[in-house]
Formats: C-alpha cells, structure tokens, sequence
C-alpha cells in the first residue's frame, strides 16, 4: 500500500461502501490513483485463450461496470482487465443499500443487479479504449427481458467489435433465476446464440463463460461437457457464494453474493475440479479471494492459467496489484519455472 492509499483508505472506509467505490473510479479518472504502467517480465508474460497479456493479474468484472475509467486502469498494472456487465438496455439494478463492508472478514456481499448505462453507452466508451491494454466485457441480461438468452448474444454483437474478449455471466446471484440458466440445456441453448454473434464479428474475439462457486459435483461435470461442446475459449471460476459459513462481521446475513476472503478455498477448490474435468482442454481463469501473491500463484498451481481480483482492493489499494504480479514472478523463480504457463496445474491434487 503506498502513502496515498494509507491516507486515503481510512476515509474511504468511513463513507457508504457504494459511495466510496464511486471515488475510487473517480480517482482512476482523474489519474489520481497507483499507476506503476506495464508490470511485466518473461516469466509473466503469457498467452491464454489466444490473448497476449504482459502479466497474468488481471481485475474481475463489476469494479468498472460502465467502462467509465479505462484508461486509468490500463495504466494500473493489470494484465487484462473486463469491465461491465452490460445489459442491453439501461437498467438501476436493485434497491440501496446494496453493497456492504465484512471488514472482519475481509470480504463484501453486493446485490447490485446489474446496475448499468447499457450497451450503447458503454459500447460508446469502449470505442475509444486505450489499444494497448486487453480489455474484456461481461455480458449480463436485463432483469424484464422476455428472452434473457438472447440478450448475452444482443450485447456482444453491439460490444464485440470493440473488445479483446467478452464473458457470459448467468453466474451473479442478484438476478432471479440467472443462475438457472447453469443447467445444462438451457447454457447449450444461450451458448449456441451467443456463438452465432460472435461469428457476426469483423474479429473473432475469445468468449469466456463465468460460473458460481455454490454448483454441485454433477453440476460442474455438466458445465465442463458444454464448454468443450461448446467451443468456449475460457471458464472463469468462481463468481460470488451465497455461502455464509464462518463469518463474524454484522453485515454477514445481508442477502446477496459473497466475494473476498472467505470464498479463497471455496473457489480454488472448484477450479481445481474444473482442471481435473477438463484435463487442461480449456484455458481457466481464477478467481475468489486472492489479496496476494501467494494466493495468486496458489490459483494458477491449481489450474488457472490466469487470476482476476476486486474486492482485495477494497482493503489493499490498487497498488497491491503491481505489488502480486511481481510477488508472483518471484515465486515462480523460486519454484524453478521460466514462465507461468509452466506452473499450470503443478498442484491441482493439494485441491482435489
């Protein structure tokens, strides 16, 4: 953490989780947030699902949904960053208070539901996007929409154009019955539209599907069939949990999706099932829990060939990110590898 996010955090943490996480994006905006630029080495740069990226730290979907601060974040030591999720049509998402601190826990719970200006402006933002970042979008479905299935495919063919890959989200908890669309015949189904879109495209970008951490044995094989059925370049694992085992903070019965510490092992654990599933077929991304280096290389020796983070920085600042990217090339060092890549899954049976 530098001085800046020593001064500031604590005031941060004084104001609505909501209203804070506005000036935090403000900050990026205003080029007044940790901006160490490109944070790469040999042994970090990688390639996944056909993306060249300097590092493999990259943000989760939901800190920028509107795609309002990009040029900021391409300037914060990411990797690769997706921004969203967007919905075809503008919507305010659901009632506030919607997004609380666990400080004890070192975790949030959000129900936000897929607040956003919609497509047109964020596809209107993401036209001009920094072009030496890789920048992805999450794709989401309205909350009214009659037919939430082709909405996935209605943003990507506005959006694709302008992006380096786009997600599949029927993994968020706070749109009633998206998680539904995880069973088997229903994600063929959307997964077929969304793949029509994408053909559509002057640039046949990578599409990532992100699923939930709370899915059963079964339910998981099921997903890890239709992603390779598919043609899906990616699974991101994990989402939020609606898991509230262990938590001491007040706000621990909030309705909503858990993200931050508690879900670490939760999510590691299921992306290391999805390796042993997909027996190393489909590039993963890593997600839940991770606020450090250790962690980080934790989840790319379970089986992710990347790792994305957010509600960390709630409680370490943005420059913890450079401060995991090179934390994680030292620990590459020490293990013998010359490049991340090589640490794919070295210790997938400590999480099976």
């Amino acid at each position: 953490m530098n001085l800046m996010e020593k001064l500031g955090m604590p005031l941060l943490h004084r104001v609505d989780p909501e209203t804070a996480h506005g000036l935090a994006i403000k900050a990026l905006q205003l080029g007044a947030a940790a901006a160490p630029g490109l944070v790469t080495s040999p042994r970090l740069r990688t390639t996944f699902a056909g993306l060249d990226v300097p590092n493999p730290v990259g943000l989760a979907a939901g800190f920028d949904k509107n795609a309002t601060a990009l040029l900021g974040l391409s300037r914060a030591g990411f990797g690769f960053f997706e921004v969203g999720a967007a919905t075809p049509r503008a919507q305010p998402g659901n009632p506030k208070p919607r997004l609380f601190r666990l400080t004890e826990d070192q975790a949030a719970i959000n129900r936000f539901g897929f607040n956003n200006d919609g497509m047109e402006a964020i596809g209107a933002r993401l036209a001009q996007r920094p072009r030496d970042a890789v920048i992805g979008l999450n794709l989401g479905a309205n909350k009214d929409s009659e037919d939430r299935a082709a909405d996935f495919a209605k943003v990507l063919a506005h959006c694709g154009a302008h992006l380096d890959f786009a997600t599949v989200n029927v993994s968020s908890p706070n749109t009633e019955k998206l998680r539904d669309l995880q069973g088997k015949a229903a994600l063929s189904a959307l997964l077929a539209g969304v793949m029509q879109a994408r053909e559509g495209l002057s640039k046949k970008i990578p599409v990532f599907l992100k699923i939930a951490p709370d899915l059963s044995t079964a339910e998981l094989a099921e997903i890890a069939e239709v992603a390779l059925d598919s043609g899906l370049d990616a699974i991101i694992a994990t989402n939020t949990t609606l898991d509230r085992a262990g938590l001491a903070s007040v706000h621990r019965d909030e309705m909503g999706g858990l993200s931050g510490a508690p879900l670490f092992e939760k999510s590691t654990r299921v992306l290391a099932q999805l390796s042993a599933m997909t027996e190393g077929k489909l590039p993963l991304v890593g997600v839940g829990g991770i606020s450090n280096a250790q962690q980080a290389y934790a989840k790319i020796c379970a089986g992710a060939s990347v790792v994305q983070l957010y509600t960390a920085l709630v409680y370490g600042g943005l420059s913890m990110v450079a401060d995991i990217a090179r934390g994680l090339d030292d620990l590459l060092a020490q293990d013998g590898f010359d490049n991340v890549a090589d640490a794919v899954g070295s210790k997938r049976s400590d999480w099976l």
